[in-house]
């Protein structure tokens, strides 16, 4: 007969018994790792997140009811919340129990911000030193991040995203505490000032904010904290240094060439979209003029941050709004920020490209000449995003009962991971869900990031090609 201890495994034992097979073991997989690019760590770390929150709310107790949710729909959740998009196939107020709510408010946090982030908390604090791979992942996950003073960054991070969710916490919960419970408005505040910073537009109310279209107060407490939200840590950053050092009378005090665009780029998108708003929309005539220049700024912010709240029906809007809200959607928030799109300052750069190319000219922009690496890259964003959308929307047309403008509205907002929705997310088929959690997921990590995890690091090559002109236009 076979002993009991014959059949259980010995790691320690089994290791000195055959040395070289654990060497190899040991060789092969550190080699394994090593080929692994950050970003490829990057991609798979948003994965494994995904799925972990994905399988967390599909348990019974994350729901109401008590009993499973179909794994495709807390799949659909999950990558809506790490991407910080809001689209949604359930009521989470009414689905989700405080377990599952708490859970999604935990996925998108970590999606705002980025899991990196917290990584390199909490080995700051526990006095871990970061070895360079993780410093490389870390950079590459956050844009603005520096290697010269990585920690300092990465703590800023974390300062302004409390700060700015205290702060709207703080707002939203006194404003509610006259309608619900002290614990219940502390709750609310919590949940959505943190969905508000990180633009993920999730709410525990059935119609988003369309209840409180007329308080000031939620909608410009929501309002300005995406606004600080979408323009992106850097620019934070940049605004803080620049008005120490006006205080302080010390130089520099000016902005990068990066917050000068960006600050630019989304004051100027954003007056333009509200002012076509304003008149595009067919407003009820108990509206007054206040209420519908501020339905309109909300809207506007609501696109173009990707916060992804609503005071109105998004699904009873003009064609000319949802062409605006399109735009907004697909052009986004600005790079290192907790919204998606293409970003400001891609759009600045192609409009830059477009205009100093008819006039024959280099891209200069506030007497600085834009790199031909931003560019190639911004160009390569746009392409991407273009062609995603392509092809999302031939397959949504077969396979959903929707119109052309809806299902392009649902695409856009996916992509641009801004959860404004015509309202067709419920009724979606298995095949339009996948799409769009593929599409959510590629709008997160964006679409170089997907690209490089795909494609091996091209070799380089010593010799080039002759020249030939090609005809266009």
């Amino acid at each position: 007969m076979i002993s009991e201890k014959s059949v259980i495994l010995n790691i320690p034992d089994m290791k000195i018994r055959f040395p070289v097979l654990f060497d190899n073991i040991r060789d092969k997989l550190f080699t394994l790792l090593r080929k692994i690019t950050p970003y490829q760590w990057l991609v798979f770390g948003y994965m494994f997140i995904t799925l972990f929150g994905a399988w967390v709310l599909s348990l019974p107790v994350s729901s109401v009811r008590g009993t499973a949710q179909p794994f495709l729909d807390s799949l659909f959740i999950s990558t809506s919340g790490i991407s910080t998009s809001g689209l949604t196939v359930v009521d989470i107020g009414s689905y989700y129990s405080l377990f599952g709510q708490v859970t999604l408010l935990i996925i998108f946090q970590i999606g705002g911000v980025g899991y990196m982030s917290f990584i390199v908390l909490f080995m700051y604090l526990l006095g871990v030193r970061i070895p360079l791979p993780a410093r490389i992942v870390a950079k590459e996950s956050l844009a603005g991040s520096s290697m010269y003073f990585f920690k300092k960054f990465f703590l800023l991070v974390l300062g302004y995203t409390f700060f700015f969710e205290g702060v709207g916490a703080c707002i939203l919960a006194l404003y509610w505490i006259k309608d619900y419970s002290f614990l219940r408005s502390v709750y609310l505040g919590i949940f959505h000032s943190i969905s508000t910073f990180c633009t993920a537009g999730f709410s525990v109310f059935p119609d988003s904010l369309m209840k409180y279209r007329s308080s000031s107060l939620v909608n410009f407490t929501v309002i300005i904290i995406s606004l600080f939200g979408g323009l992106g840590f850097f620019v934070l950053r940049d605004l803080t240094i620049c008005l120490v050092n006006k205080i302080k009378k010390q130089f520099p005090a000016r902005l990068s060439l990066h917050s000068r665009i960006v600050l630019v780029v989304t004051v100027s998108v954003i007056l333009i979209s509200t002012i076509v708003i304003f008149f595009s929309e067919k407003w009820p005539q108990t509206m007054s003029l206040y209420q519908k220049w501020l339905t309109s700024i909300f809207q506007t912010v609501s696109a173009s941050t990707t916060d992804g709240f609503n005071t109105i029906d998004i699904g009873k809007m003009s064609s000319a709004g949802l062409t605006i809200l399109m735009f907004l959607m697909f052009v986004g928030a600005s790079p290192g920020s907790t919204g998606g799109g293409i970003k400001t300052t891609t759009l600045a750069i192609l409009v830059i490209l477009f205009w100093t190319k008819i006039r024959d000219r280099k891209n200069n922009v506030f007497k600085r000449e834009i790199p031909d690496k931003s560019v190639t890259n911004a160009v390569i964003v746009f392409i991407s995003f273009i062609l995603i959308i392509f092809v999302d929307i031939i397959i949504l047309s077969i396979t959903e009962n929707a119109t052309y403008t809806q299902s392009l509205f649902e695409i856009c907002s996916a992509l641009g991971n801004t959860g404004l929705s015509t309202g067709i997310t419920f009724n979606l088929s298995k095949i339009g869900k996948i799409v769009l959690i593929i599409t959510m997921f590629i709008g997160r990590v964006g679409p170089l990031s997907i690209a490089y995890t795909l494609i091996s690091k091209p070799k380089n090559h010593d010799y080039s090609y002759p020249k030939e002109d090609i005809f266009v236009g």
